[in-house]
């Protein structure tokens, strides 16, 4: 907290200096060109050669300052951003905001455990993680929340993790240089489509003209300025004219190269810049310095290569202003020389291009788990396994507030499978996403909430919160009994991480009881590891026919001063107590 309050209060300085420079530019800025006016005024009207110099000296000192005033205009916006970005840190760890966007586009309710375990929407897993900026960082977070990596991916990911986490400075740098983007998933699939659009080559007449023609131009504006014959003027408008002509018959192409790509020019700059500050850092873990190393190409840093796509779509732009179009093309058909630059790029780099892009989407990723470790210094990095072991300390839910959250340790060793008992709010379904969040938190080589971990990553295959489909047109039951048969069949594959709370609520209490003692016998006979939570308390006593596999706990509550009390601990065996009656007693129900 102290560090990012330290970093709003010295960016808040940088900006005010910034900010005085800037209006000082934009005034002498001002007064360079009035300056270059008066001269051009004063040479007209006396014919003295030293207000042409002065003219050409304001002239020039205008373009310095211009490009003095477009770098302080870079500066500034990017303080702008570091600015935003702390601000927006402290608001989350005061707990007074989620100002992150939450990857509800990526929320997918019948995968195994995605809506279960709210890994995307308002106040998920996925929004506390999220300090993404492009549309591809975005994504690869999504996707990395919804699978399970490797072992060795995982390994690599906590390593980049750890490395990114001391290089806060770095981070908020690249996350600044990213938010300067505004890149929208219109604008990075715009730029995929144009990279695969197929490549027709222009025909070699167009190549010849693009050259002959423009120097007929040249050619003959000379010897006009050198015979003042008028002839030659007339020559130069046909030439005008048919370079026109020229431009015309590709004009349809060059609008469908440029199709969907209104300013793109400004995101794909932003892209090399981005591209620009991973190559220029030194970086020690595997994981990312083979995404370094991933940008070389053709002896050149792919920003470079970008930069060069940047000003040819910035260029083509001009095709857009009559005047200026119409200017450039009749008399050196420009747009036409451009589009040849920008076929020349794609045939070039094309195959290239997404993997670059990815590259930036990886490190917005690891940035994120980088960021949730700085943020969560009490956070371990889990030791993994591939001998079923998974064993927590001081477990909890990585979302709730650090002052109350109650911490339990779990292990399934030598027992797998547990069955969890415990009255309505006294912490079941907490405790089941609790396990499950940390899980997928393992399973993408983050940090999870408890202070030891021991994981075998498993796939996580959850029912605990389904909902009626109306779109599909089935019941809340119906859906529960195909989340079993897609677990059940995941099963058959190969083991995995079950959480089930409170199965079958959508039948009568026998049929359920039976139904749920079934399951279970199913899933460990599966080999799989994880928890089921039950109010039943004959599911229970499933423990005496498997005492080697089922283990029971639960959660209790406490009658004090007339008052519920929750504790939140996990116990071993059957809960005991019971709040309903006295609940509905207290309320007045009955």
């Amino acid at each position: 907290m102290k560090i990012y309050k330290s970093k709003v209060k010295s960016v808040s300085e940088e900006l005010k200096t910034i900010n005085k420079k800037y209006n000082s530019i934009s005034f002498f800025r001002l007064v360079s060109i009035v300056l270059f006016l008066g001269s051009l005024y004063f040479y007209m009207q006396n014919s003295t050669i030293l207000f042409i110099g002065l003219a050409a000296v304001f002239f020039i000192a205008f373009i310095l300052l211009m490009r003095f005033h477009s770098k302080l205009l870079f500066e500034r916006n990017k303080r702008e951003a570091l600015l935003k970005i702390n601000q927006e840190e402290i608001s989350y760890l005061e707990r007074k905001a989620l100002p992150f966007e939450n990857g509800q586009e990526f929320n997918d309710f019948h995968h195994p455990y995605a809506y279960d375990l709210d890994v995307f929407g308002e106040h998920s897993l996925f929004q506390n993680l999220n300090r993404t900026a492009t549309f591809i960082g975005k994504k690869t977070l999504a996707q990395q929340l919804l699978t399970l990596s490797t072992n060795q991916t995982i390994l690599d990911n906590q390593e980049a993790t750890k490395e990114l986490s001391e290089k806060l400075d770095w981070r908020q740098d690249f996350l600044a240089l990213a938010k300067m983007s505004q890149d929208t998933k219109s604008s990075y699939q715009a730029l995929l489509q144009w990279s695969k659009f197929p490549i027709t080559p222009l025909p070699k007449w167009a190549g010849i003209a693009s050259y002959v023609t423009p120097l007929l131009f040249i050619g003959t504006l000379i010897t006009y300025l050198v015979t003042s014959k008028a002839i030659f003027l007339s020559y130069l408008t046909y030439i005008f004219l048919i370079n026109l002509g020229i431009l015309g018959m590709f004009f349809k192409r060059i609008q469908i190269e440029i199709a969907n790509a209104e300013d793109i020019d400004k995101v794909i700059n932003q892209y090399s810049l981005l591209l620009k500050k991973i190559e220029e850092e030194s970086f020690q873990s595997k994981k990312l310095t083979q995404l370094q190393k991933r940008l070389k190409f053709k002896a050149q840093n792919a920003s470079l290569h970008l930069k060069v796509l940047s000003e040819l779509f910035s260029n083509m732009d001009t095709v857009g202003n009559l005047l200026a179009a119409s200017l450039f093309n009749g008399t050196f058909l420009f747009n036409l020389h451009i589009l040849k630059k920008l076929l020349s790029w794609k045939e070039a780099h094309a195959a290239i291009l997404e993997e670059w892009l990815e590259v930036i989407g990886e490190f917005e990723m690891v940035c994120c788990l980088a960021n949730f470790s700085y943020n969560n210094p009490g956070f371990v990095f889990p030791n993994l396994n591939s001998d079923f072991k998974i064993a927590f300390s001081n477990l909890s839910h990585p979302l709730l507030n650090e002052k109350t959250r109650v911490g339990n340790a779990v292990h399934f060793q030598p027992q797998s499978f547990m069955i969890l008992t415990g009255s309505n709010m006294s912490g079941k379904s907490t405790f089941l996403r609790s396990l499950g969040v940390n899980m997928v938190l393992s399973g993408m080589g983050s940090v999870v909430c408890a202070s030891e971990a021991t994981v075998h990553p498993l796939p996580i295959l959850v029912s605990m919160r389904l909902s009626d489909s109306l779109s599909d047109s089935e019941s809340y039951f119906f859906a529960e009994i195909k989340r079993l048969k897609q677990i059940m069949d995941t099963l058959e594959e190969r083991p995995a991480f079950v959480l089930l709370d409170e199965i079958l609520r959508g039948t009568n209490s026998d049929d359920k009881r039976n139904g749920t003692i079934e399951v279970v016998k199913k899933v460990i006979a599966k080999k799989a590891i994880g928890a089921i939570a039950t109010h039943d308390i004959e599911v229970c006593l499933t423990t005496n026919e498997y005492p080697d596999v089922l283990t029971n706990k639960c959660f209790e509550v406490e009658i004090q001063n007339d008052e519920l009390h929750f504790d939140y601990k996990l116990r071993d065996g059957i809960c005991k107590n019971k709040s309903a009656t006295f609940l509905m007693k207290k309320m007045g129900v009955i």
